[in-house]
């Protein structure tokens, strides 16, 4: 089970081999996440039993970090918390 904080985090460090980092909104690494899947010639075991590729992205957005494209290419996500500047 993930852990609830992570559902009050909002943004997410993206990470693909051979490109630069890339700081996304909740709502765009589902986007992209279901665009990994897509790319895949079928969905890892654990996903298959879900409905369609938003269904996926979601889960695999709550229960894991890193995608397996081929044998030793991943990409990886990460829940990070932007805070606001500190007042001086």
């Amino acid at each position: 089970m993930s852990d609830p904080l992570i559902r009050e985090l909002d943004h997410y460090v993206v990470l693909e081999p051979g490109r630069p980092e890339q700081l996304l909104s909740a709502a765009d690494t589902l986007i992209w996440l279901e665009g990994q899947l897509a790319g895949l010639a079928e969905p890892p075991p654990d996903l298959r039993r879900l409905p369609d590729a938003a269904a996926r992205a979601a889960r695999l957005m709550d229960t894991a970090c890193e995608l397996e494209l081929e044998p030793g290419l991943s990409v990886q996500w990460f829940a990070i918390r932007l805070e606001p500047p500190q007042a001086g």
